[in-house]
């Protein structure tokens, strides 16, 4: 799917928001720029959250919940990771019984960490729009095809 701005990046957050359910992962790849915490971004407003979204780079995990969004929602960044085994250490398995997981640099997290996540790809095209391609495992049939 072509994405030719960040408010229509923003967009498939917000209608990624409407299908979410409590214990989902959503996983954002792509390199610095693509949109990945536009995406994040689109889904929190959709979500409720008014503001703006900061990126959770420094503080990696970033949480959110009623009333402030009708969702829990944990957005993560494991950019700053260096060894799978930190993501441990953050407890967001533990969170995913009522909480949805929307992580950035996912492959941080190694290989076979959350399989049944709705794996989203962003890339930077030559003209500046954004190009995305996904995986959809069996937990997300019927919820997304976009």
């Amino acid at each position: 799917m072509r994405l030719a701005d960040a408010p229509a990046t923003e967009a498939v957050g917000a209608e990624l928001a409407l299908k979410l359910r409590p214990g989902d992962v959503v996983a954002l790849s792509g390199p610095l720029g693509a949109g990945k915490t536009s995406i994040a971004r689109g889904l929190l407003a959709a979500l409720g959250l008014e503001g703006e979204a900061p990126s959770p780079s420094f503080a990696i995990v970033q949480p959110y919940g009623p009333p402030e969004v009708r969702l829990p929602v944990l957005h993560v960044d494991l950019y700053r990771l260096d060894d799978p085994d930190e993501v441990e250490e953050l407890g967001l398995d533990d969170a995913l019984g009522d909480s949805v997981l929307v992580v950035e640099w996912p492959e941080r997290a190694g290989p076979d960490r959350w399989p049944d996540a709705l794996r989203l790809t962003l890339s930077i095209e030559p003209d500046g729009a954004r190009a995305l391609t996904w995986d959809a495992p069996a937990a997300w049939e019927g919820r997304w095809s976009t």
